[in-house]
C-alpha cells in the first residue's frame, strides 16, 4: 500500500526522501509527492507518474526537513490534486497511510469553519484538523495529539509545519510506521527498506504512539499521552538484499532465492536431530497440549498456504483444521472454540484484514495464537503469543513467491510438531521427514533448472485471454496459486478447479482456445487425474502438464509435458509451485506487463 518517508537533518533531505520512495515502489502506488520547509515556507512537489518523474520535478527543491509519500488510491481518483502531501492554509503538511472512516463528518465541520478542500481524499481532513488546533496557539505535538482523538479509522501520519523547521510529528494506529535513528538526524518510514541507505537503527512504534522528532532527539508518547521508551533495534535487512543484482525483475530474483530462503527458514530444525515445540516459542509445548483444533486466518497467497496446511494437519497430525479468508471471517457469525489454535499467516505481518481477523478471534475468546510471518518486528508477530519467522528475506515483487514456499515449510513444521506431540509420529517417520526437509532446497534448485523450457512454453500463452488450472487433493491449492500468479502479473483471466469438478461445470469452457494447466504429482490420485485430463483432451482442449517422474503421462498432439525432476511426497506442493511461478513470470514477459508492479495491486495491503 501507500509508502511514507520523512526526515529531519542538517543536510538537504530531498535525496533521502526520493531514494526512500524508490525503495517503497514495490508496495504499489499511483502518485507520489514530497514537501519540505525552505525559508519558512512549504515547498511541495507532486506527480502522477513514477518516482523518477517526481525526482525530475524536484531537481531544485531543498530543505532540512520534509515528508514524502507514494499513494495507492482509496478516496478520490489517481490525480495530482489527490496526491499527498496535503497542505492546510499553506502552513501544515501531512502524509497519511490508512483510511479515516469519519472523514465526511469532519469535512463538513471543517468546511463550515472556513477550510477549503482541494482534493477528494480523506487525508486532507487531517491537515485541516491539525491546523485548526495549531492556529489556536498549541504546539504542533499537542495539535496533532488533539486531532488524533477525533479520527476514526486507521492511520500512519507524518506532519510538519512551515514555521517549525526542526520538528516532525508522526503517529500510528492500524498502519505500520517506524523511526530511523541516525547521528544528529532522524527519520520515519512505513517500511525499514526505505531507510537502509541512511540507518539500520530503528524503533518500531506501537499502536497509538505519537512521536516528536527533532534533529538531535525524539520523544515517544503512548495513546494516553504518557512519555514512553521503545527499544532501538538493529534491522537484519541489508542494503544489498533489496538490490536487483543480476536479475531482470525482482520476481525473477525472488523465485531463484527460494532454495536459500527455504534453507534459512529450516536451518534451526535441519541442524537438529529432533523436532521440538520450542521453535514456535517458549509456551508452545503447553499451548499445543491444550488445543483440539486449528483455525487458519489469511488472505490471498497466504490463504492458499493455509489450504495446503489443512491437508497436512488433518492427515498427518490428525487434528481438525478450518481455513478462513481473513477479510470475510469477522463479518459472519462463527462458533468460537477456545481450545483452537488460531494461526495467522502474512508475508508482511501488517495485512489489515488479517490483523482485524486476529483481533476478532481474540474477542471471541480465542487465546491460543500463532503468527507465521516474514517480518520479525511486524504488528502481527507482536499480537500473537507464538510465532514462526519464515526468514525469506525482503520480498519486493508484488506477486509473492518465496514468501509462499517458506510459509508452506513453516506450516509443515507445525504439522510435524503437532503430530509428534499427539503421538502420531514415530521416531523413524520423524527422521525421514527431517531428511526430506534437509533435501528440499536442493530439490527446489533442480526444479529451477526447468526455467529455459518453461520460458519456451510461455510463448504459447502470449495471445491467450483465459486459462484453467487443475489440481487434486493436496495440489488443488497449488492450482489456485498458479492461477493467481498468472492473473496478477500477466492479466490473463485464470481460474483453478479441483480436477474432479470438471464435469460439474467448467468443462463447458474447454475448447482449443482455453489452455488447461495441470499439476500431476505421482500420488494416490494420479489415475483419477489422468481420467480428468482425458476429458479435457476429448473436448479439444490443449493441456500443459507438470508431471512427476514415472507418471507415464506422455507428450502428444495437444499435450505438452513438463517433466518434474522428482516426487517429494508431502512436500510435493512446494516443488510444484516453482514451475507455475516461472510460467506466470515468462507469460508476463511475453505480454510486456509490469512484472514487479502489476496494475491496481499493492504489496502490503494495509487498509481494509
Amino acid at each position: 500500500m501507500c509508502g511514507i518517508v520523512g526526515a529531519v537533518a542538517q543536510r538537504n533531505v530531498v535525496p533521502i526522501l526520493l531514494e526512500g520512495l524508490q525503495r517503497l515502489e514495490y508496495r504499489g502506488y499511483d502518485s507520489a509527492g514530497l514537501v519540505v520547509v525552505h525559508d519558512g515556507k512549504l515547498e511541495r512537489v507532486r506527480s502522477t507518474g513514477r518516482v523518477v518523474d517526481l525526482t525530475e520535478k524536484s531537481a531544485t527543491t531543498q530543505g532540512h526537513i520534509g515528508i514524502a509519500h507514494t499513494r495507492w488510491a482509496t478516496h478520490g481518483v489517481p490525480s495530482e490534486r489527490n496526491a499527498h502531501p496535503h497542505i492546510s492554509k499553506n502552513h501544515i503538511a501531512v502524509v497519511h497511510n490508512g483510511i479515516i472512516e469519519n472523514y465526511e463528518e469532519l469535512r463538513s465541520r471543517l468546511t463550515t469553519a472556513g477550510y477549503e478542500f482541494t482534493s477528494d481524499t480523506d487525508t486532507e481532513v487531517i491537515a485541516h484538523l491539525i491546523h485548526s488546533h495549531y492556529a489556536h496557539g498549541t504546539s504542533l505535538l499537542a495539535a496533532t495529539q488533539a486531532s488524533l482523538t477525533e479520527l476514526v479509522g486507521a492511520y500512519a501520519i507524518g506532519v510538519i509545519a512551515a514555521d517549525n523547521p526542526d520538528q516532525l510529528i508522526c503517529a500510528r494506529r492500524g498502519s505500520p510506521l517506524l523511526l530511523g535513528v541516525g547521528i544528529d538526524e532522524h527519520f520515519i518510514a512505513s517500511d525499514v527498506s526505505a531507510l537502509l541507505p541512511v540507518t539500520r537503527k530503528v524503533v518500531y512504534l506501537e499502536e497509538g504512539d505519537v512521536v516528536e522528532l527533532g534533529r538531535l532527539a525524539y520523544q515517544i508518547f503512548d495513546a494516553t499521552g504518557a512519555r514512553v521508551e521503545r527499544a532501538v533495534q538493529t534491522s537484519e535487512m541489508s542494503n544489498e538484499s533489496v538490490q536487483l543484482g543480476e536479475y531482470t525483475h525482482y520476481m525473477q530474483k525472488e523465485i531463484h532465492e527460494q532454495p536459500q530462503a527455504l534453507a534459512d527458514t529450516l536451518e534451526s530444525v535441519c541442524n537438529s536431530q529432533s523436532l521440538v515445540p520450542g521453535i514456535f516459542g517458549a509456551e508452545a509445548a503447553a499451548t499445543f497440549a491444550d488445543i483440539n483444533s486449528i483455525l487458519i486466518l489469511a488472505c490471498g497467497t497466504s490463504h492458499h498456504a493455509g489450504l495446503v496446511a489443512k491437508f497436512w494437519l488433518e492427515e498427518i497430525a490428525g487434528i481438525t483444521c478450518n481455513v478462513e479468508i481473513a477479510s470475510e471471517y469477522r463479518y459472519r457469525t462463527s462458533v468460537p472454540n477456545p481450545k483452537s489454535l488460531v494461526v495467522v499467516i502474512s508475508q508482511s505481518g501488517e495485512t489489515a484484514d488479517t490483523q482485524a481477523a486476529l483481533n476478532h478471534a481474540k474477542s471471541l475468546g480465542h487465546g491460543h495464537t500463532l503468527a507465521i510471518c516474514n517480518v520479525a518486528e511486524s504488528a502481527l508477530v507482536r499480537l500473537c503469543k507464538l510465532r514462526m519467522l519464515t526468514r525469506a528475506g525482503p520480498e519486493i515483487g508484488v506477486a509473492s513467491t518465496k514468501a509462499f514456499t517458506t510459509q508452506l515449510a513453516a506450516l509443515f513444521l507445525l504439522t510435524l510438531v503437532l503430530a509428534k506431540q499427539r503421538g502420531r509420529l514415530t521416531a523413524e517417520q520423524e527422521q525421514q521427514h527431517l531428511h526430506e526437509l534437509r533435501h528440499l532446497p536442493s530439490a527446489v534448485q533442480k526444479v529451477l533448472e526447468l526455467e529455459p523450457q518453461i520460458a519456451m512454453l510461455a510463448v504459447k500463452f502470449a495471445n491467450k485471454h483465459n486459462a484453467l488450472f487443475l489440481g487434486r487433493g493436496l495440489h488443488y491449492p497449488i492450482a489456485l496459486e498458479g492461477a493467481l500468479k498468472l492473473k496478477e502479473i500477466s492479466y490473463i483471466h485464470a481460474e483453478a478447479y479441483p480436477a474432479g469438478e470438471l464435469k460439474h461445470g467448467p468443462l463447458a469452457l474447454v475448447d482449443k482456445d482455453m489452455p488447461v494447466i495441470s499439476v500431476a504429482p505421482n500420488d494416490a490420485l494420479l489415475e483419477k487425474l489422468k481420467s480428468n485430463l482425458q476429458e479435457v483432451r476429448a473436448r479439444g482442449g490443449e493441456l500443459y502438464v507438470f508431471a512427476d517422474a514415472n507418471t507415464h503421462i506422455h507428450a502428444a498432439d495437444g499435450i505438452h509435458i513438463m517433466q518434474m525432476p522428482e516426487h517429494a511426497g508431502y512436500l510435493s506442493p512446494i516443488l510444484h509451485t516453482i514451475p507455475l511461478q516461472l510460467l506466470a513470470y515468462y507469460v508476463a514477459l511475453q505480454k510486456g506487463t509490469d512484472v514487479d508492479k502489476p496494475r491496481n495491486l499493492a504489496k502490503s495491503v494495509t487498509v481494509e
